[in-house]
């Protein structure tokens, strides 16, 4: 059997980097074990796999098994909401790009990254790309979102592409480390990946000038490496994120500063709504956690639940 890492899905095929350096294109042999995940792609860029290869014509590889993950990300497939997609495996850290304008960011989005990355307490970064064309405004509501993501121990750093604002300090975060790179659609990711390693030369695409938002430009997720150490494994652009796979108490405990303070709530399931002497509303109250974070939470809650009612019900 020989050993190699997955570093391009494009679905039914998967290129895979031999230790040698030669890349292989393979496909599965058969069911592979998912340890119960019901999955769109049951291998992610960034697993270890072992694999045979094909007799034929072409130099192929089948992919026997895949070795055991350190952590992975996932998210609700867009398309199939009862399944999940892999977005990537064993990284040491994620980068979410995000913006403020052009297009305008999401309020939320940030919290909705975060549930995928929290439950193998994957460090990540926000980067919040395009600081050139930052009005006065924009830059107190970086302020905030700065002080609020420090406090619950995330970095948080400015990036632009025209001005090189950030890119050292980018380089330095990306060197010697496997990155899971993501973001929305038409925030820049891949013109900021190209000015960090202009190397790649990664397709960008200009945000339609008829919606105001982002066009995919990245199809499939795949590994690329980093001249000056490391890799990152480039995703395509994330328009929604769904979890109608979760329960509430997922959300609960992935909200880390409320998970932190749960042991002091009265009950040891609070949800942290109505519930009395809970321990996070009381630092609501006195400012220690963030209302903006808060209100993302009940949001969240509120969805889990309606989706959660409406499959228990759809038979009905």
């Amino acid at each position: 059997m020989i050993k190699g890492i997955v570093i391009k899905s494009t679905g039914s095929w998967y290129n895979v980097r031999l230790e040698d350096g030669s890349i292989i294109q393979s496909r599965i042999a058969g069911k592979i074990k998912l340890d119960g995940l019901k999955l769109t792609n049951p291998i992610a860029v960034g697993d270890e796999v072992s694999l045979e290869m094909e007799d034929s014509v072409e130099i192929r590889g089948v992919i026997k098994a895949i070795s055991l993950r350190k952590n992975y990300v996932v998210r609700q497939s867009p398309r199939k909401k009862h399944q999940l997609h892999f977005l990537a495996s064993n990284v040491d850290q994620a980068l979410l790009i995000v913006t403020i304008r052009e297009p305008n960011l999401k309020i939320g989005f940030i919290d909705r990254f975060l549930i995928m990355t929290e439950p193998y307490s994957i460090p990540v970064t926000v980067v919040f790309n395009k600081s050139d064309i930052f009005n006065t405004h924009d830059l107190e509501i970086y302020d905030e979102l700065l002080r609020i993501y420090n406090n619950i121990g995330h970095r948080v750093i400015k990036t632009s592409s025209v001005t090189r604002q950030g890119l050292e300090e980018l380089q330095s975060i990306l060197k010697d480390k496997t990155t899971l790179v993501a973001g929305q659609s038409g925030v820049g990711k891949s013109t900021l990946v190209n000015a960090v390693e202009p190397t790649l030369k990664l397709r960008t695409e200009e945000i339609s000038d008829f919606s105001g938002k982002g066009q995919h430009t990245t199809t499939f997720a795949e590994m690329y490496d980093l001249s000056f150490g490391g890799h990152i494994i480039d995703t395509p652009g994330i328009k929604t994120l769904a979890f109608s796979h979760l329960e509430v108490m997922d959300i609960a405990h992935n909200f880390r500063e409320f998970f932190a303070l749960s042991d002091q709530c009265k009950f040891a399931n609070c949800t942290h709504r109505n519930e009395p002497k809970c321990a996070v509303k009381a630092a609501l109250e006195t400012g220690e956690v963030s209302l903006l974070r808060y209100q993302n939470y009940l949001g969240l809650l509120e969805e889990v639940e309606d989706q959660n009612y409406w499959e228990r019900h759809s038979d009905v």
